[in-house]
């Protein structure tokens, strides 16, 4: 049993005598445990071959107490099965263990991980329901923290925020997702976050004076270079592109630009972004579909103007770049225009 122990605990220890190393660690560990609770004698005793835990101590530990309600409460129904929800989530105080790296730590942290997480999307639309505003953006901070990149829990805490007439730190919290999502994982937010960081843009400027809103639009100062948007804005764009180009008769191309495999993911990602921004029209928008995939729309371009545009971006990125293994590749696509169904009104007079 003991070399079982140790075997467990301390797998790299490479000692001479590693039995009496075992003892030593169970002497320190009975005094932190007498330390810890002093009230209790005796907790770990020493049996023929094997140490073992004090069966009449009565010790309640928060992870197991916390596993139990979290499989219980799944009974419950009404109020009670709310309450019992928050309450699960309440014991919750972080990851298990956090300074062991061992197997069966990061099995068990894993596992709590899980049951908190999945307790803590149970409750947000119960609350939701509720209007318990200030409840649901405590439980989004703590669990983003436990699921960092996962934005469910962002669009709760966006859409309590906007309920309680906040939308400006709603908007605040989305950006602040955006760049860490792509600085971490390369990934764009979902549309659905997307809609929800419209909504919540939208009231912002709704709480400028009427009067101001028109000038405000109008006058907003538009920087000199290409504009980068979301992949929700870009398809947008691309469908009120469409609807103009039925009535001008001109042309628009779309182009997916990517690099190739032979690059520094992130760094030749951000390279090639300044050279497009920086090189193609203060109009055109640029939407990032993945990390080193882009798609453009060049308003009033022709494919030939498309590839012409696309080697003068190319030469520039290897002039300014010259170190850099990236090989630029790109496709363009003509866009059609959205052909309307002509609609005769009938008007009759009473």
């Amino acid at each position: 049993m003991s070399f079982t122990i140790i075997e467990q605990f301390w797998p790299e220890a490479d000692s001479s005598n590693p039995a009496n190393s075992l003892k030593n660690m169970m002497f320190k560990t009975r005094q932190m445990l007498k330390t810890m609770f002093p009230f209790q004698e005796n907790l770990i005793v020493t049996l023929q071959g094997c140490f073992a835990w004090n069966q009449s101590a009565q010790i309640e530990v928060d992870a197991e107490k916390f596993e139990q309600l979290c499989l219980e409460v799944r009974k419950r129904s009404g109020e009670n099965y709310v309450e019992g929800l928050l309450c699960a989530a309440a014991l919750y105080k972080g990851d298990f263990l956090p300074g062991n790296d061992s197997e069966w730590a990061l099995s068990l942290r894993r596992y709590y991980q899980t049951l908190y997480l999945d307790i803590c999307k149970m409750a947000l639309p119960l609350l939701q329901e509720r209007e318990r505003w200030t409840e649901m953006i405590g439980i989004c901070e703590q669990a983003s923290g436990a699921a960092a990149g996962t934005d469910t829990f962002l669009a709760y805490e966006m859409q309590a925020l906007i309920a309680m007439g906040q939308p400006e730190q709603a908007v605040s919290a989305y950006e602040a997702f955006r760049e860490m999502l792509w600085e971490e994982f390369e990934i764009e937010p979902t549309e659905q976050m997307e809609q929800i960081y419209l909504l919540a843009e939208g009231m912002c400027q709704n709480h400028v004076d009427e009067s101001d809103i028109l000038r405000l639009v109008a006058e907003q100062e538009v920087e000199g270079r290409a504009f980068f948007c979301t992949f929700g804005v870009f398809r947008s764009i691309v469908a009120l592109e469409r609807r103009h180009l039925e009535r001008s008769g001109k042309s628009s191309v779309l182009l997916l630009v990517s690099l190739g495999n032979k690059v520094t993911p992130t760094t030749d990602s951000r390279r090639l972004e300044r050279i497009l921004e920086e090189g193609l029209r203060t109009g055109d928008p640029i939407a990032r579909l993945n990390a080193g995939s882009y798609l453009l729309m060049l308003t009033g371009a022709t494919e030939e103007n498309a590839r012409i545009v696309m080697e003068r971006l190319d030469r520039a990125f290897h002039k300014t770049y010259s170190h850099s293994k990236a090989c630029i590749s790109f496709r363009t696509f003509p866009l059609e225009p959205q052909i309307t169904v002509e609609k005769s009104w009938e008007i009759t007079g009473n």
